[in-house]
């Protein structure tokens, strides 16, 4: 019998035990710190080293995130989405949420560097910069960043630092769909809608007329306020045709959408407002959950940006930075101006107290319940 072969034809090989450093690659990952100073100055700058794995953690973690993102794209590219799934989604969702709360901490990592230190070796590091991440790059595109959203890199498409290959790459993810594509076409699907004799929209509407005119009529009752105060006030309040204009009636909800101004199609926002008004029935958890996620994966990616424009603005001041960019002036324009998921923030403008929200149908109810519970109340 071949040495080679165990009993059942498979080789031994597959078998065989593995060293810890062999099975992480750490002879690769613990001889990737090349300090430029050490080479260039003949003396090592002491914080070079810091700087160096900081990023390398970075973008070992964004390798991880794109991991994340690549599965749940997989799963939502479906024209039917399985219940099981959106669990699963939320969970790995969940999951980069946790990793970005470790990117924003490292910044404080980072910030034990002194101003003067990072001068030390600053010198070395041009024309390299942050903006040639291309992991980063290929985030942003995965969850849905326009390309014509995004601010100019010195006055250059974004994609311009990268080679012919990887401009290929990240024009591919665009074209493949982004998670926000995803989640769009997700709520259009959404069949809560319209359940039986229910029309949401027609009811919601009727809600909304009431609240306001009751909040109209408690603002102008109100022995507190002068004419003005009241005016102004009332104002504020808007009416179903200002307030809410752009949710009862769609086509100006799609002139919006042309303009800019929004980017949800009137469907997926109806039924993402459907889905956060109606949250506490138990069907509805689950998918009231992923669109938090993708709300909270949005804010702690612009409060990264915030954090790391606030980072440079520390150590560089009004410097330009390596790659040639404004610094700390792009950075922070880019925390202002680059949400991806702002129209589920917008959601929030149109929700209406519980005390307000239309009653649902019986039957309506037993559809979003779970079966135990549809069962006992049938």
């Amino acid at each position: 019998m071949n040495d080679d072969k165990v009993d059942n034809g498979v080789s031994a090989e597959k078998y065989s035990t593995i060293h810890y450093r062999n099975y992480l690659g750490l002879d690769k990952i613990l001889n990737a710190q090349h300090l430029r100073s050490e080479v260039l100055d003949d003396k090592p700058a002491h914080e070079e080293m810091l700087f160096i794995i900081v990023h390398q953690v970075y973008e070992l973690w964004f390798k991880q995130i794109i991991h994340e993102l690549e599965s749940v794209l997989t799963l939502f590219a479906q024209d039917d989405v399985n219940e099981k799934n959106i669990g699963l989604s939320i969970h790995r969702l969940e999951r980069v949420q946790k990793i970005q709360e470790l990117l924003i901490a490292q910044i404080g990592v980072m910030e034990s560097m002194t101003p003067l230190d990072f001068l030390d070796f600053r010198n070395h590091l041009f024309p390299a910069s942050g903006f040639q991440s291309m992991q980063f790059r290929m985030i942003e595109n995965m969850l849905g960043l326009p390309a014509e959203g995004r601010l100019t890199y010195n006055g250059c498409p974004y994609f311009s630092v990268f080679t012919e290959e990887n401009q290929a790459k990240l024009k591919d993810i665009e074209v493949a769909g982004s998670l926000f594509d995803a989640m769009e076409s997700w709520l259009e699907r959404t069949p809560f809608l319209n359940i039986g004799d229910f029309d949401f929209l027609d009811r919601y509407k009727a809600a909304v007329d009431k609240m306001i005119d009751k909040e109209a009529k408690a603002i102008k009752a109100s022995p507190y306020l002068d004419i003005h105060e009241v005016e102004m006030r009332l104002k504020m309040l808007g009416n179903t045709d200002t307030y809410f204009q752009s949710v009862l009636d769609e086509d100006r909800h799609n002139q919006l959408v042309a303009d800019g101004t929004l980017r949800m199609s009137y469907k997926s926002t109806i039924a993402a407002l459907l889905i956060n008004l109606y949250r506490d029935e138990p069907l509805l958890h689950g998918p009231f959950k992923l669109l938090t996620c993708f709300i909270e994966i949005d804010d702690a990616l612009t409060t990264w940006r915030y954090r790391h424009a606030q980072m440079v603005q520390r150590m560089l001041g009004n410097k330009i930075g390596t790659g040639g960019s404004s610094g700390f002036a792009y950075l922070n324009e880019t925390a202002v101006k680059h949400p991806i998921f702002k129209d589920l923030h917008n959601i929030s403008t149109l929700l209406i107290p519980r005390s307000e929200l239309p009653e649902l149908p019986d039957d309506v109810k037993r559809q979003l319940s779970f079966y135990y519970t549809a069962q006992k109340s049938a």
